[in-house]
């Protein structure tokens, strides 16, 4: 017996009653009168409502000039997250005026301006906080098998009279499983499967519409290469795909796919894996191109901070370019969120002997300085448990330096490493984790480390502030012979420009140094606009804090995440043992033999995409026409990308089955960074998604490739479907064989 995933997915929406039974979401569905605040001068009536398809929140103004009334909707998957009270800039500074029980932030992923409510009652906002959290919950964390058996769907659509749905019913339901086609597409398919011709899919038709839209052929190939009957895995078969795809080949974890991924009963119980079900499995996160066991923190965290890469922000105040944009406290969260371990702070003389934050001679907004310190105390360890390191650029009187030390004590309080971790001469940094576990035994478990990095750019500095500088004290660098003199609580900063120098000049010098000290490196203050320098360079010579503009995305920013991305993102990437040794021999320039030479070949066979988005959203005709880069980021030698041919009007199913090889000498320095475009004849292409993973995170075989925007938020459901193989020099040849696509010269950066 078969059954259609979606259609068994569209029966559990259509008969439980779950959403229904919330009452927090019946609230929601009634809607609500509420106040929408940007400032205290600017304050809005609106009326919030949950959709029936528990998934849209609509958002309805009346225009005071027109009385026309406008309205404005947002997914739930959408929402970053809801915080309670008054927390944002906006609604901090109504409080006192407003009841803070009364008021809640809805805050999005991507550039979308956070959503700052008040409500008429604290029950009211609370019974919003709760239900948003509830649906995001669910969303988010359930998987597909989960979503089918127990997703609270209890919406007000229902099959009508005569057991049939419309288009609208259908497509609507389809979203809920983030599932969201071209008009065209879903209309014509709706048709074909609408055999009676009466507008409407009984039961049956819907099947064959589900079956249709699911079908996938590149996958059904793998199944049946696996499965002798060719309708269904034993487990013994299923087992043995998981060997090929260098996963547990245990009988026993066979199983446990089947039971949590397959949806047929009676195929459970005599332990078969349908087709349906390898699907579900295959696109199930548990089978992504990133390593789920690196989504923990799993490395070493034990050794001298100088043996991290440390995720770095440069003018982390900044909302756009460092010239005009606005200040805001906003990017410090969002920061300390992606699990940033240093995050900057500019220090400038303000109003009423209060210091606060801006790019200084600029145009840029001015930011309290006490509105800063209050929001990395709330926000600094609900990412990661490991250090706080930040970068003051000081340039207050002495006046005001110390009522910056009064904020950092009172505000901080234990959380501020304002004295050593030990009595002894240090020989080198203390570890993250020693650290953390220090500060747990000595306060409580909610209290960290922070520490404080200081640039010298006064000629006086006050006691109370200076004192509180520990292990980040900032020198300047005076060439490497001296720095091999200096403690290893010492540290220098390097812009971009003089660190390539430097790197170019001097790199296994470079290297040995920052297997000791901590290098921060910055932008060039040329970049007006707010744009990055490359990292990777910067990395390879083993700098920890290589502080990046978080505020602006592109390719930089993409490394960034990748870089972080294993150790359960928690800001702190244990570098190679070659980046560690004070007397490596490691040069990032020469790397044709030595440390970290390992040759190994890198083959991606780009098999197909799923459901990539539109770009020109206002030409209704408009339909992408894709081509996939893979590009390898490491060291020069290996640096390098290649690309697939392009497929026309086609975003739904491209098919490449398209085979790029790299050659990589130092893998564990390299970032893969797969990338979606839209071809374009007469212009550049369009971006359309990407995903950067380390080599050493990347995992072989048949995967999914999960998109991010250029935000760096999800993308989903759009993904790439590949299969990897790695092979290093001592390997054999591999035995399975690719198809090769005609594309265009292989390219270096």
């Amino acid at each position: 017996m078969k059954v259609s995933v979606l259609t068994s997915f569209l029966h559990e929406l259509l008969c439980c009653p779950g959403l229904m039974d919330n009452e927090d979401i019946g609230v929601m569905m009634q809607g609500s009168s509420m106040v929408k605040v940007r400032s205290s001068r600017w304050q809005k009536s609106r009326s919030l409502r949950l959709l029936e398809d528990g998934l849209t929140v609509w958002c309805e103004s009346t225009k005071r000039s027109s009385k026309a009334k406008s309205q404005q909707t947002f997914a739930i998957t959408e929402v970053e997250c809801v915080r309670e009270g008054c927390q944002s800039e906006a609604l901090r500074r109504l409080s006192g005026s407003v009841p803070d029980n009364q008021c809640f932030t809805v805050v999005f992923s991507g550039a979308r301006k956070s959503l700052d409510l008040r409500c008429h009652s604290a029950d009211e906002a609370q019974r919003w906080v709760r239900g948003l959290r509830f649906l995001k919950h669910q969303v988010a964390s359930m998987t597909q098998k989960e979503k089918l058996d127990q997703y609270p769907a209890g919406i007000n659509f229902q099959y009508n009279r005569d057991g049939k749905m419309t288009y609208d019913e259908v497509k609507r339901l389809l979203q809920m499983i983030n599932i969201d086609l071209s008009e065209q597409y879903s209309r014509n398919l709706f048709k074909r499967c609408d055999r009676s011709g009466d507008g409407r899919l009984d039961h049956s038709e819907i099947e064959g519409f589900c079956r249709e839209l699911m079908r996938r052929p590149e996958l059904d190939a793998v199944f049946r290469h696996y499965s002798s009957s060719g309708s269904v895995l034993s487990i013994a078969e299923l087992r043995d795909f998981l060997g090929d795809q260098g996963e547990d080949a245990s009988l026993k974890h066979a199983q446990s796919l089947i039971l949590a991924y397959e949806l047929n009963d009676w195929a459970q119980k005599n332990k078969f894996m349908t087709q349906n079900g390898f699907a579900m499995y295959m696109l199930s996160l548990e089978n992504d191109v990133f390593n789920p066991s690196h989504a923990r923190v799993y490395q070493d965290m034990r050794r001298p901070l100088a043996h991290y890469f440390i995720s770095s922000s440069h003018n982390t105040y900044l909302t756009k370019d460092q010239v005009t944009s606005a200040s805001s406290t906003e990017p410090y969260i969002r920061a300390l969120n992606q699990g940033c371990r240093c995050v900057e702070l500019d220090c400038w003389d303000g109003d009423k002997g209060e210091p606060v934050i801006y790019h200084g001679h600029t145009l840029t907004s001015k930011v309290p300085f006490k509105e800063v310190i209050e929001t990395i105390s709330q926000y600094a360890f609900k990412a990661s448990p490991y250090p706080l390191i930040l970068s003051l650029e000081n340039h207050c009187s002495v006046e005001q330096q110390a009522v910056m030390a009064k904020y950092l004590c009172t505000i901080l309080g234990k959380k501020l490493l304002s004295t050593p971790l030990s009595d002894l001469l240090l020989e080198e940094l203390p570890s993250p984790e020693v650290h953390t576990l220090k500060c747990t035994r000595a306060h409580t478990h909610f209290f960290k480390a922070l520490r404080l990095s200081e640039k010298h750019l006064q000629t006086t500095f006050h006691p109370e502030l200076s004192a509180l500088v520990v292990y980040c004290r900032s020198v300047p660098f005076r060439g490497f012979e001296n720095a091999r003199k200096l403690p290893p609580e010492e540290m220098s900063s390097f812009s971009e420009c003089e660190a390539v120098k430097l790197i170019k000049d001097s790199g296994k010098l470079f290297v040995r140094h920052n297997s000791r000290q901590l290098s921060r490196i910055y932008p060039s203050g040329q970049r007006l606009q707010s744009s990055n320098y490359d990292p990777q360079e910067m990395w390879n010579c083993g700098c920890q804090m290589v502080a990046l503009n978080f505020q602006t995305p592109g390719e930089q920013m993409d490394l960034n995440q990748g870089r972080f991305l294993p150790n359960g993102r928690c800001g702190y990437v244990l570098k190679p043992s070659f980046l560690c040794s004070s007397t490596s021999n490691f040069n990032p320039e020469n790397t044709g033999g030595g440390p970290g030479h390992t040759p190994t070949q890198l083959t991606i066979r780009i098999i197909s995409a799923q459901q990539l988005p539109k770009i020109n959203t206002e030409k209704a005709s408009s339909i992408v026409d894709p081509q996939v880069w893979v590009e390898i980021h490491g060291v020069a030698i290996d640096s390098a990308k290649n690309k697939t041919h392009r497929i026309d009007n086609n975003g739904f199913n491209p098919r490449w089955d398209c085979t790029l090889s790299f050659q990589l000498q130092v893998p564990e320095l390299a970032l893969v960074r797969f990338v979606v475009e839209d071809h374009d004849h007469t212009a550049k292409n369009d971006f359309v998604g990407q995903f950067t993973v380390p080599f050493t995170s990347l995992r072989t075989g048949y995967r999914h490739v999960h998109l991010l925007k250029a935000d760096g938020s999800s993308l989903s459901p759009a993904t790439l479907f590949i299969h990897g193989s790695i092979l290093t020099q001592i390997e054999a040849k591999p035995s399975w064989i690719s198809l090769s696509c005609n594309h265009e010269a292989h390219e270096t950066h």
